[in-house]
């Protein structure tokens, strides 16, 4: 009988889950409130034990190989522990340790890590990064989140912040000041003069296409600070793709030229040939699939 692992990812909003195979092939698949602010750090591990306890129930004890976790917060992988979450995001979640947790409480092996890192390998392994080993993955959203993989595995630094590009200096100051959908929601509210409330990248996109010169003016902006740190990136890390994920960049029809354009302005012709830009294609699914391959990789499967 074929083995199956059990797949959560933590995210401040949402909860994702499944069952899958030792391919990656998800069996199923499920979502629950966070809830963080109601109930912190114990209520998602009351919610992470429940996953678990239902699979086993579901499944048996003997088919179930493993449970990987993908989670918001700075992560010790090697602990498996949450070694700093913002208490404001989730209140009382640093120093929960998930391998101890589910070792005790159902005796299976788990791994864990960071969302982005689990996202970037996620799309290495089946995303818009497959056939890659060297890949820098940036998600675009409130900030902007960073991970970067060399040779099929994530780098994380002295401190687990490798890739924290939000910190990022480029012209004009940080990266998460100039080039997130915060700053291009704030930017596009203060070029057309109306309350920042009524405002988000979705109409900002519509309103581009439809030929708006604010809207197309205020990504203009963002595609110049983003292609700054592109650059930076492929200057230091020479990736073999640089992944886009986040809300806004499912506008990659809108997006791809214009960033495309801008980078041809910044990297030499011979880097920018060998950098492919993607778009992420996993979408929900990412740091489930990321999550469980960082689990393979340290399982050794």
């Amino acid at each position: 009988m074929e083995q199956l692992f059990v797949l959560i990812d933590i995210g401040g909003t949402a909860i994702k889950h499944g069952i899958a195979t030792l391919d990656g092939t998800l069996q199923e698949r499920g979502e629950m409130p966070t809830e963080a602010q109601a109930y912190g750090g114990p209520g998602i591990v009351a919610k992470v034990k429940d996953i678990c306890r239902k699979a086993l129930a579901q499944y048996g004890k003997e088919r179930i190989g493993g449970v990987s976790i993908s989670t918001a917060g700075m992560v010790d992988p090697d602990q498996g522990k949450i070694v700093y979450a913002l208490p404001d995001a989730i209140p009382d979640y640093t120093g929960v340790n998930y391998k101890e947790l589910i070792k005790d409480e159902f005796d299976l092996p788990c791994e864990v890590e960071n969302d982005v890192n689990c996202a970037a390998l996620g799309e290495m392994w089946l995303g818009a990064g497959k056939g890659c080993h060297s890949v820098f993955c940036m998600t675009i959203g409130t900030s902007i989140g960073g991970a970067m993989i060399c040779h099929g595995r994530l780098i994380s630094g002295a401190s687990n912040s490798a890739g924290e590009i939000a910190y990022m200096r480029v012209p004009g100051g940080m990266l998460h000041e100039l080039a997130s959908t915060t700053h291009l929601v704030k930017y596009y509210a203060k070029l057309r003069g109306c309350d920042v409330s009524a405002v988000n990248g979705i109409r900002i996109f519509n309103e581009a296409e439809a030929g708006d010169k604010i809207a197309q003016d205020a990504i203009a902006d963002l595609v110049e600070h983003l292609s700054d740190g592109i650059t930076n990136v492929v200057a230091v890390q020479n990736p073999q793709a640089v992944i886009l994920g986040g809300g806004i960049m499912a506008r990659e029809e809108y997006l791809r030229p214009r960033l495309e354009q801008a980078l041809a302005g910044k990297l030499r012709p011979i880097v920018l040939a060998a950098t492919r830009i993607e778009f992420a294609q996993l979408r929900n699914d990412a740091g489930m699939l990321g999550g469980f391959y960082h689990f393979k990789q340290r399982q050794g499967l």
